[in-house]
């Protein structure tokens, strides 16, 4: 789950990490009460969307006046914000956060993610503030400081001295950055972040940090232990689909391709949809329907599936074990009398009751259903299905 860069501070001033004053609005007629709360000359007007690149796209301007802060804020709410992440139909801003402006003397890159191949935290940071960070690793990765957390002695000295002396910092800075970043990292381990990112990270004129951005993720799994982080959740910011099938216990992530796949299990959801790559197709999806599948929860599967537009086939590919194939049988049937499936199905049924499966199906004689024997065979027709061999 993700949050706004105004929630995103909310949690750091819990923990003192520094952030300018800011106030989040969502109507425009409310910006300038807003800016003389906040107080000083000068002002940045933020839309608030869960990507990156706001500034490129026009997002985030900077306000001189009163009635320029009124004017960029009735620009950017209700403007579809595009963005490098957002893709070409860009996302609807509702919310800006107005911040007041800081004395900036350097700007730099810091950040929390979990590595997966050391299996810890990583704190990483660059001089390179206000860039992206995945363009700066693949343009100038030396710039780049990464410094790995054993979370069983959290973050320490030696730790905050690697990144200050790859930041170029000087002996009094480092006494600052260390405060700051072991407050970060206590952000990121106490509320269970999958990652923190702060760009740009601001040094100002009196050599102490402020975080001038936030974005922070979290872990899906852990929002059971932080209810007020969960109510953060902005629905509007997610793909409709993927909400709509987690409340169904199905796992969909909506990808760009147009061959749709339902299967059983993580590891072979993804060996699908790298065999469909094999054959020369592009997965729509990723839906995995889980052990204890329904007939139900998989005919609620196949419209989730149907409401995008791109899908030309459906490859169902399920090995039965916890969940029979002869669920999943009479799963895809209750799926096209309830919604019009258009679309060729390619269904491969393997493993617990996967002959009751094959006669469901025969009998019911429904013409757009081409059977496969392997997990090769049926990708295969499915990609030729879109290609209409």
């Amino acid at each position: 789950m993700n949050i706004h860069e105004y929630q995103a501070k909310e949690i750091f001033s819990k923990y003192s990490v520094p952030i300018p004053k800011g106030k989040m609005i969502e109507n425009a007629d409310d910006a300038v009460s807003a800016a003389k709360e906040i107080g000083g000359n000068i002002w940045a007007i933020k839309a608030q969307i869960h990507a990156g690149g706001r500034g490129k796209g026009g997002g985030v301007k900077l306000a001189k006046t009163l009635d320029e802060v009124k004017k960029y804020a009735s620009e950017i709410i209700g403007m579809q914000l595009i963005t490098h992440q957002t893709g070409a139909e860009g996302k609807l801003v509702k919310k800006i956060y107005i911040e007041g402006g800081i004395d900036i003397k350097n700007e730099f890159y810091l950040g929390v993610v979990l590595d997966r191949t050391s299996e810890m935290p990583v704190m990483m940071a660059s001089t390179e503030g206000g860039v992206e960070i995945e363009k700066v690793a693949e343009e100038s990765p030396e710039k780049i400081v990464k410094v790995a957390i054993d979370p069983l002695i959290g973050f320490n000295g030696f730790h905050a001295r690697k990144l200050a002396f790859g930041m170029g910092l000087t002996p009094n800075q480092v006494k600052h950055f260390f405060k700051f970043a072991k407050a970060l990292y206590a952000v990121y381990a106490e509320n269970d972040a999958s990652l923190i990112e702060i760009n740009p990270l601001v040094l100002t004129g009196e050599d102490t940090f402020i975080a001038l951005d936030g974005k922070m993720g979290f872990d899906d799994n852990a929002l059971y232990r932080h209810k007020e982080i969960s109510a953060m959740r902005d629905f509007d910011e997610e793909e409709a689909t993927e909400t709509e099938a987690g409340k169904y216990g199905l796992s969909y992530i909506k990808l760009d391709g147009n061959v749709a796949c339902m299967v059983n299990g993580a590891g072979l959801a993804m060996s699908t949809m790298d065999i469909i790559k094999l054959e020369g197709g592009e997965p729509a999806n990723f839906l995995d329907v889980g052990g204890s599948a329904s007939a139900e929860t998989v005919a609620k599967g196949f419209e989730i599936i149907l409401q995008d537009k791109n899908v030309k086939s459906i490859f169902i590919n399920i090995f039965g074990g916890i969940v029979r194939c002869d669920r999943i049988a009479n799963g895809i049937l209750e799926a096209t009398k309830k919604t019009k499936v258009g679309v060729p199905l390619i269904v491969r049924l393997d493993g617990t009751n996967a002959l009751e499966a094959a006669e469901i199906l025969k009998k019911a004689n429904i013409e757009n259903i081409i059977t496969a024997s392997t997990l090769a065979e049926g990708a295969k027709k499915a990609v030729e299905a879109v290609k209409g061999v």
